[in-house]
Parts: C-alpha cells; structure tokens; sequence
C-alpha cells in the first residue's frame, strides 16, 4: 500500500518502511496518529445518520472530535 504524506509529513520513509514491516509481520493494518484523537460525542440522531451512510456506502465510519 502506498502511504500518503499528505496528513503526516513528519514521518520520514524509513519511519513508513517501519510501520509497513511491522503490518507485514503481525498481518494487521496500522493507523498511525501524532496525537490520539477522541471519539465523538454523538446523539443518537447523528449515530443513525452515520449508520445509514455507512450501509449505503458499504463501508465502516468512525467520528473524532475536531481539534480547535
């Protein structure tokens, strides 16, 4: 997989290599983050919204709270 710089120019590409050793070796998908985003507090009228998003789309949403 090719790795976008686009949101994380601060990894160098032996970082990235790194990061792809290790999903080679453990078989996983590594997301990596500068900072731990949080989860979304959500109401249950956005929650159904995103579910229905997600099926039409067939693919699998998650929310984080923007940084201000």
């Amino acid at each position: 997989m090719d790795f976008d710089h686009a949101y994380a120019d601060y990894l160098d590409e032996e970082a990235v290599q790194q990061i792809q050793a290790l999903e080679k070796e453990t078989g996983k998908l590594m997301l990596a983050y500068y900072t731990p985003p949080v989860a979304a507090n959500m109401s249950e009228a956005q929650l159904e919204k995103i579910r229905e998003l997600e099926k039409k789309l067939c693919v699998r949403l998650v929310a984080y709270e923007k940084h201000s």
